[in-house]
């Protein structure tokens, strides 16, 4: 990737400008990939995997772990409203994993949902912590829970959760060769990987067993795999362009700049200009953050588009 003349000075200029994306050589074309539409629910392909969804998805994980998290804690009955106002408004992802503990939710949330038409994914934790139990079985006996948990008989996604080690694809090629026989049986639709560093990430360029990886990226650096986003997004633009399908999450820094609405439109803008990451999920709270997300990134879209 091209950056002539960029440095640190330079791209945190452009983003108080909102047009740090213009750093990048054609961002709208990376990878040979054509203007997106102005539609905030687009369906989008997630690389070469055979998946689609809507550009926006939600994530069940706001503040999560130790199968916790914000829609668990809150009453069901708000969360159910949440989801279901989600589904209403067409966003089609829901992201879930087995550290969040919001399976049951989303089991009877999808009872008044069209479940072909829902992309669901979950991610297995194999790392110490995160979830309750200190053994961890191999991914078939877990994503069979997973599926009695969700009440369905298949996953389209599922992601081994949060990598970190440059060695993960040696360290957890047995759950790797598990997911590829259950993807072989139709249980599991595409695999991959969450990474939570950039050498992790680095890894997953290589390895031909992603199919799809969620990767964290927002212009300021804030709950990245890197203080500076312009190494991360030289691997993002790897991934996408060797046929991954790119998932971005911690689009508002984790929540850290939630409130702060020009970093959100800048986040947004940066992100969907950059042309390599296929879609974003967002942790809604509330009905009207959903509503107010879709309603920012059409004005992203309509601004890129513009030019």
């Amino acid at each position: 990737m091209n950056i002539p003349g960029l440095n640190r000075r330079k791209f945190i200029a452009a983003l108080s400008l909102g047009t740090a994306h213009l750093l990048f050589d054609n961002p709208l074309l990376a990878a040979g990939k054509p203007v997106r539409s102005k539609d905030p629910l687009q369906v989008i392909k997630l690389g070469k995997s055979g998946v689609e969804s809507t550009l926006i998805g939600m994530g069940t994980g706001v503040h999560a772990g130790n199968r916790t998290a914000y829609l668990t804690r809150q009453d069901k009955n708000k969360s159910l409203e949440l989801l279901q106002h989600a589904y209403d408004r067409g966003i089609r992802f829901f992201d879930c994993a087995d550290s969040y503990g919001t399976h049951p939710l989303m089991a009877e949330a999808l009872q008044t949902m069209d479940r072909d038409k829902i992309t669901l994914c979950s991610k297995i934790w194999v790392r110490p912590g995160g979830i309750p139990e200190p053994e961890r079985p191999d991914a078939d006996v877990v994503i069979d829970r997973f599926r009695k948990e969700l009440n369905t008989d298949y996953l389209d996604m599922v992601q081994i959760h949060c990598m970190v080690e440059t060695d993960w694809t040696d360290t957890q090629k047995r759950q790797m060769e598990i997911l590829d026989k259950l993807k072989a049986k139709g249980i599991v639709r595409a695999h991959g990987v969450s990474v939570h560093s950039l050498d992790a990430m680095k890894k997953a360029a290589a390895s031909p067993w992603v199919d799809i990886i969620h990767v964290r990226i927002n212009p300021y650096g804030i709950a990245m795999d890197k203080p500076e986003p312009e190494e991360v997004i030289e691997v993002i633009n790897q991934l996408h362009e060797s046929g991954k399908g790119v998932i971005g999450m911690k689009l508002v820094g984790n929540g850290e700049y939630r409130d702060d609405s020009q970093k959100i439109d800048h986040a947004l803008k940066f992100v969907l200009g950059l042309g390599s990451v296929d879609m974003m999920i967002v942790g809604f709270e509330t009905t009207e953050q959903i509503d107010n997300y879709l309603s920012r990134t059409e004005n992203a879209l309509t601004a890129l588009a513009n030019g």
